[in-house]
């Protein structure tokens, strides 16, 4: 696997298990990594909804990051709620980590 996509989805994880701690209702998360025609998906999913207690700060930065990691690989980014879950999802090209 191309170093960039790599790190790239070693970070996205990082970051959507570090907003699962601070935003997420309890219960299981998930995190699933699949290789097909010729890309990397990297999937992030939490519990959503209504949470005992204040959710932690945050500043939004770390969507942004987690897109602009994406992004730059020329791959794809999307996170939002996804039925009772919040789902994490990027698709990286494992094409050398670069856009041509």
């Amino acid at each position: 696997m191309p170093a960039p996509v790599e790190l790239a989805a070693y970070r996205i994880v990082q970051e959507s298990l570090t907003n699962a701690l601070k935003h997420a209702c309890p219960g299981r998360v998930t995190v699933s990594l699949a290789e097909r025609d010729g890309d990397l998906t990297v999937e992030v999913s939490s519990p959503y909804g209504d949470r005992d207690g204040p959710r932690a700060p945050g500043s939004g930065a770390g969507l942004v990051g987690m897109r602009e990691r994406a992004t730059l690989l020329g791959g794809a980014f999307d996170a939002g709620p996804d039925g009772a879950h919040w789902t994490v999802r990027a698709t990286l090209p494992l094409d050398e980590g670069v856009p041509e």
